[in-house]
């Protein structure tokens, strides 16, 4: 019995697009987090909600980043077959930027005293 298979690539734009949001989601968290403690300004403007305190605005920006980027670039990306490759290297780049950002040693070096 010979099975007949009806198989079709599809374009990696989409995943890459997912891909590259979830570093830009990060690296807004990273930089949210290193402002918010580097300027007081910054870190009542990141108070959505009281007892939560900037936290809030610092998930809030870095989800709205996420969302709106994915967007974005899936538009752009749809359909289209991208350089794989250098999107993983680009968003693990962002998630880098936003680890160190959330990291204590890193973000304690901008503390305004």
């Amino acid at each position: 019995m010979t099975t007949l298979s009806n198989t079709q690539e599809l374009p990696n734009g989409p995943v890459a697009a997912a891909l590259l949001a979830g570093g830009a989601g990060a690296a807004m968290l990273g930089l949210a987090t290193t402002l918010a403690e580097a300027s007081a300004g910054v870190k009542n403007l990141l108070v959505w909600f009281n007892p939560v305190g900037p936290l809030s605005g610092k998930t809030g920006v870095a989800v709205i980043t996420f969302f709106a980027s994915w967007i974005v670039m899936h538009l752009i990306f749809r359909g289209k077959n991208v350089n794989f490759a250098r999107a993983t290297a680009v968003a693990l780049t962002l998630l880098f930027i936003g680890l160190m950002g959330t990291f204590p040693p890193f973000f304690e070096l901008f503390v305004k005293e």
